[in-house]
């Protein structure tokens, strides 16, 4: 399935890269540029720092059923 408006902003990056023979530093370098002449107001988030997940933070072994051990509590009939 086709979506014209993908297409066309798919054609016109291709474009805009192909100016600077694909080279990723070449393109941020004129994009920071049209952005600084256009004015406008951009913001950077910067990087995001992950904070532990509580839930996932070790915890103590799981007690065992009379007494035996943990293997054992876990087989059938145990």
């Amino acid at each position: 399935m086709n979506d014209p408006i993908v297409d066309e902003v798919r054609r016109v990056r291709d474009a805009h890269a192909a100016r600077f023979g694909y080279d990723l530093d070449a393109i941020f370098r004129d994009i920071k540029e049209q952005e600084k002449k256009s004015g406008r107001k951009f913001v950077s988030l910067g990087p995001l720092v992950a904070e532990p997940n509580q839930a996932l933070q070790s915890t103590r072994p799981a007690s065992t059923v009379s007494g035996s051990t943990p293997a054992e509590a876990d087989r059938p009939g145990s």
